[in-house]
Formats: C-alpha cells, sequence, structure tokens
C-alpha cells in the first residue's frame, strides 16, 4: 500500500464582537491508498447561520477552495472534488467533516476547514 498523510491544521478567526473558532483534531490523518477517511471540524461562532469552508494544500501551491457548506442552501463543490469529496453542515453539533473516498497519492496535502472564505489568518501545524 502507498501511504498517505492528510495533515490537518488549525484556524482561528477572532472578531470583535465575540470569538469565531474552528477546531481540528491535534493529529495528522494517516491513511492507505483507496481508503476513505473522514477529517473532523467543528466551530464555535456567534453568528447563527455559520457557512464553512474546505481548503487543499500540497506542496507550495495556494490553497485550493474544494467546498463550501451554508446553514441555508446547498453550498457549493468544486468540480474536480463532487467525486470524492463531500460534507454535511450539522448546526447543533456545530460540526462539518470532510469524507475524502478512494483516497488517492495526490490526496496528500494539508486541509483547511475555515467559517469564512478565505485562508488567510494564523495557522500553526497540528503535530
Amino acid at each position: 500500500y502507498n501511504i498517505l498523510i492528510l495533515f490537518v491544521f488549525y484556524l482561528f478567526y477572532f472578531y470583535t464582537l465575540g470569538e469565531d473558532k474552528v477546531m481540528q483534531p491535534p493529529e495528522d490523518v494517516v491513511a492507505a491508498e483507496g481508503d476513505t477517511v473522514t477529517l473532523d471540524c467543528t466551530f464555535q461562532t456567534t453568528g447563527s447561520s455559520p457557512n464553512l469552508f474546505w481548503y487543499k494544500q500540497d506542496g507550495t501551491s495556494r490553497p485550493q477552495f474544494i467546498l463550501s457548506r451554508v446553514t441555508f442552501g446547498k453550498g457549493k463543490t468544486e468540480d474536480e472534488f463532487k467525486e470524492r469529496f463531500s460534507s454535511t453542515l450539522n448546526s447543533t453539533m456545530k460540526s462539518a467533516p470532510l469524507k475524502i473516498q478512494e483516497l488517492q497519492l495526490s490526496d496528500s496535502a494539508v486541509y483547511y476547514c475555515a467559517l469564512r472564505p478565505t485562508v488567510t489568518g494564523s495557522s500553526r501545524s497540528a503535530h
């Protein structure tokens, strides 16, 4: 088996009217090619209608938008990710895990979950 490592990063967002925060588990995900993995993402927000965004960053390239999930509506998934990547926003549990099926070597990357359509802000490795 080829082993894939999906690095999980934290992204924190602070606003003047309270604190919005995204939390991802403090460990990397190690899986084999062909596996299905779920990357957890929970959040705290002062907003009543949270929207979640997932991004992928491999190597030195800029983060790439994968999908968004919104409280009201369907959200959006980029065409190249529609077949194997999915997520469901659970406003009650305040979570939006990313499920990746039939893992490929090209899936080895850093994955970001965010409460805003951006990847700016402080981030740190979750080793």
